[in-house]
């Protein structure tokens, strides 16, 4: 039994890096000389606390989805190391994971639920494989564990038997989510899981969601890019932009007095934000490439309104800029 002061996920310096054709697509194999490499990850420290909720926030591209499937070893890490209960898991191949006992302690939810239900499998059916598969309960005791956690996410017995095209979006949300925690994990990792959902619906699975967290113990690894969802869910925020994470703190702290630029800019998009700027943050300028970015360069330097010369000869890092709160940045804003 691992320690209980260890955190539940510890991500260490972790990179994932594809090989590129000199056209853009992926590189095949037996290439003679080294192709350009796309930065997806590069380099990123994460840690979660049990029973924590942590939001990760960032623009599309960033790096959030693969940093995601690194996590849930759906995909292989270039670097770095990743640890559940202080077990390697990282070194552990893809492949593999699915038979590991750490599979069934690492549980998502998928961002459009009705992608990822198979439409030939009733509600029941759904709910029913990981406890198949993994947990491997059959007969009886299987029916038995299908309603209790149909129960948990208040999905009616009389709809398990339906098709996912005969349900609404908020069922067949509560599917997805009673079909993640039925082998109840320790960390669940939610990608977008209300972005295809109205705004009335979304409110209630939030609500389902904080509640199960509180009910079961759960961690939470919460994507979104509803600032305003990460604000209300999470206790801590980490801030990824072009693979690396450039702002971390308590979520109260990063909404209210935000240190890097990015984050600022990032906030004051959202109309009536608390504590965001009063007005828009237009970014100006372009982007730099993930692909071989300089290293000795600030990433956002392109388009950061403060940027200055010190930020094209080094990479900032992050950086302690108070209690749990850091930032990689030349000149964070003050706290």
């Amino acid at each position: 039994m691992s320690d209980p002061s260890t955190p539940l996920l510890q991500v260490e310096q972790v990179r994932k890096l594809f090989p590129l054709k000199s056209g853009g697509g992926v590189l095949s194999f037996g290439a003679a000389r080294r192709a350009p490499m796309l930065h997806a990850v590069d380099g990123v420290d994460l840690e979660i606390g049990r029973g924590e909720s942590v939001g990760l926030v960032g623009e599309s591209g960033c790096g959030k989805s693969t940093l995601v499937r690194l996590i849930t070893r759906t995909l292989d890490p270039t670097g770095g190391s990743i640890r559940f209960r202080g077990e390697d898991i990282g070194g552990i191949p893809a492949s593999r994971f699915a038979r590991t006992p750490q599979r069934r302690e690492v549980q998502m939810v998928f961002q459009d639920p009705t992608d990822s239900l198979n439409p030939r499998h009733t509600a029941r059916d759904a709910i029913a494989e990981p406890l198949r598969l993994l947990g491997h309960l059959s007969g009886q005791a299987l029916a038995a564990r299908v309603d209790e956690v149909a129960g948990l996410v208040q999905m009616p017995r009389e709809l398990l038997g339906r098709f996912p095209h005969q349900l609404s979006g908020g069922q067949k949300a509560r599917v997805g989510i009673a079909r993640a925690v039925a082998l109840e994990p320790s960390l669940l990792v939610l990608d977008e899981p209300t972005a295809a959902l109205d705004v009335s619906v979304q409110a209630v699975i939030l609500h389902l969601l904080a509640d199960l967290r509180e009910r079961l113990g759960m961690s939470y690894l919460f994507v979104s890019h509803d600032l305003n969802i990460v604000r209300l869910l999470c206790d801590r925020v980490m801030v990824m932009y072009l693979g690396r994470v450039v702002e971390s703190g308590p979520a109260r702290e990063v909404f209210e007095a935000p240190r890097h630029p990015y984050t600022r800019a990032l906030l004051s998009a959202i109309p009536g934000l608390s504590g965001g700027a009063a007005r828009r943050i237009r970014l100006e300028g372009d982007p730099t490439s993930p692909v071989d970015p300089d290293p000795a360069r600030c990433r956002f330097h392109g388009r950061c309104p403060q940027g200055r010369d010190a930020c094209t000869a080094s990479s900032p890092v992050l950086q302690s800029t108070g209690p749990g709160h850091s930032v990689a940045c030349h000149f964070p804003e003050p706290g």
